[in-house]
């Protein structure tokens, strides 16, 4: 097995459910990434971790980068000790994929430093190890748009024998253009995406179902047939968002905000407390966001960094 001494990938933030795609749906973007860097040294050292972010756990049962690696060194039967350094562009806690992001990153350049030749699929499967450090479990909705790009689908599929979960990636409409508004003054909890999960509903009427089936069902089609409009037209969630929403101070002006301004949907971005536009074309994109932030600062939330991006093609080894 050839090896290097020393490897970095990077990574970009995500946005995950798009409205009714709780835990299926994830959308990678170019606004923010993160940076890993992965150097190996002699057998017996463990996993040391080195953060830019003194926020970000330097345990590495707590870091979502080196749960993937410490997953990964075992299942390989690799003993040498690991350096991860991890250099955060994502704000961590906010509903932008920031373990996902890390995490996705130090799978693929462990990957690299090893040769070890892994599928897209196996590498999303590690990568999720990491986000049992922000939401107690895994889950792949983050991870797999972090680290294939694009909008990507994660299906379970029940076949003879179990069930095999897969990750259908499919490629963006080009003149797809998304605003971000993070709320930075707002103080979020640790493993904030476990609480915001703890609080959904354990029962929904069926016709919630049927609605959210519908939607992103024509979510799905929208990026199929590369039709901004039509995705626009599915983001409208009955089930998670009147739960999670009551967490955001200014949800409501946000929201009414970016619709005026110009935005087609408007929603959650993952947990939240972000919130996320779509947008055909960049015509109205700095209104849209200005408005957002707007919308924060009307409900006492003085602090936001609005991005206006568009999908992007994934984590890759630099």
């Amino acid at each position: 097995m050839v090896v290097k001494s020393r490897t970095t990938a990077i990574a970009p933030c995500s946005t995950a459910n798009l409205g009714p795609g709780y835990d299926v749906f994830g959308l990678a973007l170019d606004a923010l990434e993160d940076r890993v860097r992965i150097t190996r040294g002699p057998p017996g050292g463990g996993i040391k971790i080195k953060n830019s972010d003194a926020t970000i756990p330097v345990v590495p049962e707590s870091n979502s980068a080196s749960l993937a690696v410490k997953k990964m060194a075992v299942d390989f039967d690799i003993g040498d000790s690991l350096e991860v350094q991890v250099t955060k562009g994502v704000p961590a806690g906010y509903g932008v994929g920031s373990s996902a992001a890390s995490a996705a990153a130090a799978a693929v350049a462990f990957n690299a430093l090893y040769n070890l030749k892994l599928d897209k699929d196996r590498l999303v499967e590690y990568a999720a190890e990491g986000e049992i450090a922000s939401a107690g479990t895994k889950h792949y909705d983050n991870v797999s748009a972090s680290l294939l790009g694009g909008f990507v689908i994660v299906s379970s599929i029940t076949a003879t024998g179990g069930s095999e979960r897969r990750f259908i990636r499919i490629e963006p409409p080009k003149d797809l253009v998304l605003a971000v508004a993070v709320p930075i003054s707002i103080e979020v909890p640790k493993k904030k995406t476990e609480v915001a999960r703890s609080i959904l509903p354990k029962e929904v009427p069926l016709k919630s179902v049927v609605h959210n089936i519908a939607g992103a069902s024509t979510i799905v089609a929208g990026f199929a047939i590369k039709d901004v409009e039509i995705i626009a037209k599915g983001i409208d969630d009955v089930i998670v968002e009147p739960a999670r929403k009551h967490l955001i101070p200014g949800y409501g002006d946000v929201r009414q905000n970016a619709l005026a301004a110009g935005a087609l949907a408007v929603t959650i971005s993952g947990a939240g407390p972000s919130m996320i536009a779509f947008m055909k074309g960049n015509k109205n994109a700095k209104k849209v966001a200005s408005g957002m932030a707007e919308g924060f600062d009307q409900a006492g939330v003085k602090s936001s960094r609005t991005f206006v991006c568009r999908p992007s093609s994934g984590a890759r080894v630099i």
